[in-house]
């Protein structure tokens, strides 16, 4: 991605994809309703900033809470220690929306026969998804499926 696709000061510091934020502020306002260049730009950094306050707190919240990693609830109470407590009931409505799409999604997906494969059927699945990526990096198509790890043994002698 070019340095000039993502809303920030440099490759170092988080940022937001610039056409996804561009997208999300045309889809937020009145069809009749434009915004100058300047003022998505102002959006833009608004939300980086905020989200970069949201997160510097929430891992303060953590270390105090002597935790690893940052969870919704660390996320909640950095909300209402930067003064955002009038937002938590939505925080958490859309918290548990994205945490039931989120099964739906990992139920009903492609994902959901994993579990169920053996590690050599994983390994292969693996390999396959990583050559498939590999030709669609070098512009090349995508290998085959190999759906039987005896027909690419036989493929191979």
């Amino acid at each position: 991605m070019e340095p000039m696709d993502i809303v920030g000061r440099t490759k170092e510091d988080a940022s937001l994809p610039k056409a996804t934020m561009t997208k999300i502020i045309k889809e937020m306002l009145p069809p009749d309703v434009r915004v100058a260049r300047d003022a998505q730009d102002l959006l833009i950094e608004c939300c980086v900033e905020f989200i970069n306050l949201i997160s510097s707190e929430s891992n303060d919240v953590c270390n105090r809470e002597d935790k690893r990693t940052i969870a919704p609830e660390h996320v909640l109470k950095a909300l209402e220690v930067l003064g955002f407590a009038e937002y938590r009931e939505e925080v958490c409505a859309a918290y548990e929306q994205h945490k039931v799409e989120t099964i739906d999604t990992v139920r009903s997906g492609k994902w959901s026969s994993g579990a169920e494969m053996t590690e050599e059927e994983a390994l292969a699945e693996q390999q396959r998804m990583f050559a498939e990526a590999r030709a669609r990096m070098n512009g090349g198509a995508p290998a085959p499926k190999q759906s039987d790890p005896d027909t690419q043994a036989n493929a191979n002698s």
